[in-house]
């Protein structure tokens, strides 16, 4: 430690440091200037500020949607200066980031999922905004926008939502039988995605009560409660989301709560006079030019687009399933809904077919 100390005020006394002020104002400060050279740059006295929407900004999949961001300085500066603009999209608790894109000038690279997806609009001399194509499930959440100029640094932070639907999932082996990772995939074989808090949330505003407790996509387990009743927290609770905190993602076991969006296609239902098996189902779509429809597929048809049968259907997962959106005699409850038969090993049904546009 002496020695290294000794060798540290040797280099400072020699003067081969460069000086740098680390108050308010600034002085030479390294900056490469991408042709080998060393660039000197000096605070300007001006200050940065970047500015996003407050209100979140709705979306749903397969849309194209734009965030946002615009800076400026104070006082003005005038002319536009070459800054750099990055963009990241965060966990809700901050403590990760992903790349998005980052742009200098006129150029932008994308990184990831977003490739060939997003890219910065420069509608105006001091616009930042993020354009993101064909929206995707997984890119709902929080944006930082952040720009960057010589040795100012600002950013602030945007929230995209996608409408949707969240939907409790149990396998056909029975009620708690998925591990996390296990909730991830059923979600995504169903057409969709494990839901966040904020979308189980807003299922529950909207009147989702469901009694078992699923997978999140942070890795806690909650449940939506709207009649308090002894098997769901007591009577005694108020209404709201019960939550079981985090819990360990290969050895605990619960449902999921899955999130889909609106559809790019449309889901149609088929029939023969004496029903069909599974297999025969899955035929009957394919010759019809489509594919049978998954949980989320229906969900989503039965939440954008009003689809209302009485009739029960096959669904990819091999269960059975009818959507209502008008109560009716002879069509299950008094409210509307999603109705299920469960996964019947035997039984003649019509089936329920997707199709992209």
């Amino acid at each position: 430690l002496p020695l290294l100390l000794k060798a540290t005020l040797l280099r400072l006394a020699s003067g081969s440091y460069r000086p740098f002020y680390n108050g308010f104002y600034y002085n030479h400060i390294m900056n490469d200037d991408s042709n080998g050279q060393d660039k000197v740059d000096y605070f300007n006295g001006a200050r940065l500020v970047v500015e996003t929407s407050k209100d979140p900004v709705y979306s749903y999949n397969g849309a194209n949607v734009t965030l946002p961001c615009h800076f400026r300085y104070e006082p003005d500066l005038g002319p536009k200066r070459k800054i750099r603009i990055k963009w990241s999209k965060l966990r809700d608790d901050y403590t990760k980031e992903q790349d998005v894109m980052v742009a200098i000038g006129k150029t932008d690279v994308a990184f990831g999922d977003f490739k060939g997806r997003a890219h910065i609009r420069r509608a105006s001399q001091h616009e930042a905004s993020l354009v993101i194509s064909d929206v995707r499930l997984k890119d709902d959440g929080k944006y930082r926008c952040e720009v960057i100029d010589g040795l100012e640094d600002e950013s602030d932070v945007i929230d995209l939502r996608l409408q949707g639907i969240v939907f409790p999932y149990q396998p056909p082996r029975g009620q708690y039988r998925l591990n996390f990772h296990e909730a991830e995939q059923v979600c995504e074989d169903q057409g969709a995605i494990l839901a966040n808090f904020n979308q189980l949330f807003q299922a529950w505003s909207e009147g989702l009560d469901w009694c078992n407790a699923g997978w999140l996509a942070d890795g806690t387990v909650q449940y939506p409660i709207r009649l308090p009743r002894k098997p769901c927290g007591g009577v005694h609770l108020a209404p709201g989301i019960r939550s079981y905190g985090p819990r360990h993602r290969h050895l605990h076991r619960f449902d999921a709560f899955c999130f889909s969006s609106a559809l790019k296609g449309e889901v149609f239902y088929l029939d023969r006079p004496a029903g069909m098996t599974l297999e025969e189902a899955k035929q009957s779509c394919q010759d019809a030019g489509a594919e049978i429809a998954r949980v989320g597929h229906l969900y989503s048809a039965w939440k954008f687009l009003g689809l209302d049968r009485c009739n029960a259907g096959w669904l990819a997962d091999g269960s059975v399933r009818y959507p209502i959106i008008t109560p009716r005699a002879n069509c299950g409850p008094g409210e509307p809904g999603v109705r299920s038969f469960g996964f019947p090993s035997k039984g003649r049904f019509g089936v329920f077919c997707y199709r992209e546009r």
